[in-house]
């Protein structure tokens, strides 16, 4: 199965940005997390960041023609705010299952708001960077991969 990890802004700061809410480890740390989950599950899994709203809409486009079967996405801050990539998600009918860090319903007030989690199939937040392991095996649980 062919799966993408799209991560918004700020993500590739990780074990630099406000340690006390992201963690230590760097954004590094992550994408092997990611990678070995691939290799024990016999996935392809691409993991791709950007600081750029029009870049991650031009990724998930991408995403509909290469053959893409889930994605999990974290669009940092432009999940309270960013329609076009509310669009873009809602274009494309894989599974998708958007994550989250951090417990972004105990923190700011704004923070509390996606408005792309309704056309994701799920939402996991809070869970540290276990929560990325989590929505890939929610991907792979909606696409039928796993029982």
């Amino acid at each position: 199965m062919k799966l993408l990890v799209i991560n918004g802004p700020n993500l590739n700061f990780l074990g630099i940005r406000e340690k006390n809410i992201y963690g230590t480890q760097d954004y590094d740390a992550l994408v092997k997390m990611i990678q070995e989950k691939g290799e024990q599950c016999g996935c392809e899994i691409s993991v791709w960041q950007s600081n750029h709203e029009g870049a991650i809409i031009d990724r998930i486009q991408e995403a509909y023609f290469d053959g893409t079967q889930g994605i999990v996405i974290n669009p940092g801050a432009y999940t309270h705010y960013s329609y076009a990539i509310r669009d873009a998600l809602a274009s494309i009918t894989v599974p998708k299952v958007e994550v989250h860090i951090s417990d972004i319903t105990g923190r700011e007030e704004f923070r509390r708001v996606s408005v792309t989690a309704p056309v994701c199939h799920r939402q996991i937040y809070g869970q540290g960077l276990a929560g990325y392991l989590q929505a890939i095996d929610a991907v792979l649980e909606l696409a039928g991969e796993r029982a």
